[in-house]
């Protein structure tokens, strides 16, 4: 993404931070009840949820929010060192630079964002990009205090931070349920944008479960904004978005390239926040429980060959070594539909879900195999920063043939390859442009282990397990490293 250059010193400071966030293979969660999730790590919540202020929906009441609101909205100021060089990017506004326009690499920069104070005692919610690589953070209030701030804890996977300020009299946030958010109401955000203090500007709830906010973005596991066309800006990221009872739904991080859209924000979704703050406050960081599968959706054509009723769950398409998945006997082509007791619906769902549990928590498991609902049991352990690989899905193509060939997978051939000792299949030597199975990302050197759940390593094998399938064929491929699925059509079908 290109800046124009009179714009391209503000948006420097602070906005690589959060690119190379987005860039990152991102961990897993998931939003619960926040009672629920505080419950299990504190007991209760160190936050306030009462409702700040009742004063009924509509556009009459947005000066009453504003009053009510702001005294808790702070400006916070960062000193932070530059240590790589930064490109510009449009899709998380960062902190606000002020200062010299420009500093060499390693010598302090100064910039600012926003945040809101979540409880009497100091603790203030802002982003992580914010205050990444701070070397000192300082909080201004709506009452003229400046106080320096303590950062307590980070969770760059999901961009949160939690601060500390000493200080009495404090104006608090009540925190809401972004769950019970309806799209199309009003929603309110106040924060600092391009240095102006407490802006407070409107909009409607334009969309909920944003998943990718960009063509330039790369899927995460962690995308579930909220959408808002309310104005934000470089300067308003940690801020907050709040609806018509004078509650915190979201906090304000990322923005369309305004070069080619406007009115298209995104807000991280407090009940994610609600659930991650008990341990930035208490440990510093996010520990998350972890499975060990990679994962694909399921798509219509994998439901009907596997037999399901819809295509629902998370399709098991690798479980890796010496995991959790591998103890409880999860196998390749399970789909997962439940976990915890909680419904597997989409394959977002899982990875949310499995990063909530704490480590050491021992989950149930319904899972479909071979026509037939099996119950498992899994012990999670601590995720590292790989997780749960979810796999993109592959787009459905106009169908014409099979359009591969493929050849025994000799010991000469795998050692050439690279490919492990282990893997039996065939390899393909050649796919044929234009075809169905080169748009589903079907690539030479790729290995089939199975086809329609009948394992392949022969070209006998291979010849009649695809002779007996219909109008396609879902393939098990060994690429990379890794394996997944891919659904194939013959031509004409």
């Amino acid at each position: 993404m290109n800046m124009k250059s009179a714009t391209a010193w503000i948006l420097a400071a602070g906005i690589a931070a959060a690119a190379a966030l987005v860039l990152q293979p991102f961990g897993l969660s998931v939003e619960l009840n926040s009672n629920d999730a505080s419950a299990r790590v504190l007991g209760q919540p160190f936050w306030s949820e009462q409702t700040a202020t009742e004063t009924g929906a509509g556009p009459q009441a947005f000066a009453d929010l504003a009053e009510a609101l702001s005294p808790s909205v702070v400006h916070i100021e960062v000193e932070q060192v530059e240590t790589r060089e930064r490109g510009p990017s449009f899709e998380f506004f960062g902190p606000w630079p002020f200062g010299p326009q420009q500093s060499p690499r390693g010598r302090p920069v100064r910039a600012a964002g926003s945040g809101f104070v979540i409880s009497e005692d100091g603790f203030i919610v802002t982003n992580n990009h914010v205050v990444e690589r701070a070397e000192e953070v300082k909080v201004s209030l709506r009452d003229g205090r400046e106080l320096p701030a303590e950062i307590v804890g980070t969770d760059p996977k999901t961009d949160l931070a939690l601060l500390k300020v000493e200080a009495d009299d404090l104006s608090v946030a009540a925190l809401g349920d972004s769950d019970s958010l309806r799209v199309g109401e009003w929603v309110v955000a106040i924060g600092n944008p391009l240095g102006l203090d407490h802006t407070v500007t409107v909009g409607i709830l334009s969309a909920k479960g944003r998943k990718q906010i960009g063509p330039e973005r790369i899927v995460s596991q962690y995308d579930d904004f909220l959408q808002t066309d309310a104005s934000i800006n470089p300067g308003n990221s940690g801020g907050p978005l709040i609806d018509m009872q004078g509650r915190v739904v979201g906090i304000n991080t990322a923005i369309v390239n305004p070069m080619k859209a406007s009115g298209i924000g995104f807000a991280i979704p407090i009940n994610l926040a609600k659930e991650l703050l008990p341990q930035l406050r208490d440990r510093g960081h996010v520990t998350r429980g972890w499975l060990g599968v990679s994962i694909q959706k399921v798509e219509p054509e994998f439901a009907e060959n596997f037999g399901l009723e819809e295509p629902r769950g998370a399709l098991v398409s690798e479980v890796h070594e010496n995991s959790p998945a591998e103890r409880a006997e999860l196998e390749t082509g399970d789909v997962i539909l439940e976990f915890g007791n909680q419904k597997i619906q989409d394959v977002d769902d899982l990875p949310r879900i499995v990063a909530a549990t704490p480590p050491g928590t021992e989950v149930d498991m319904r899972v479909f195999r071979d026509g037939r609902i099996e119950n498992l049991t899994a012990v999670l352990e601590k995720m590292d920063e790989e997780g749960t690989v979810v796999r993109p899905a592959f787009q459905e193509s106009p169908t014409r043939e099979w359009g591969f060939e493929a050849q025994p997978l000799t010991g000469e051939l795998a050692e050439r390859l690279r490919i492990e000792e282990n893997i039996e299949g065939m390899v393909v030597s050649g796919v044929e442009p234009g075809s169905d199975a080169a748009e589903k990302g079907l690539r030479r050197g790729d290995v089939i282990l199975e086809v329609n759940r009948s394992e392949v390593s022969s070209p006998r094998e291979l010849t009649r397990a695809l002779s007996e399938a219909d109008e396609h064929a879902v393939l098990l491929i060994y690429s990379g490293g890794s394996t997944r699925y891919i659904a194939i059509r013959k031509a004409d079908s």
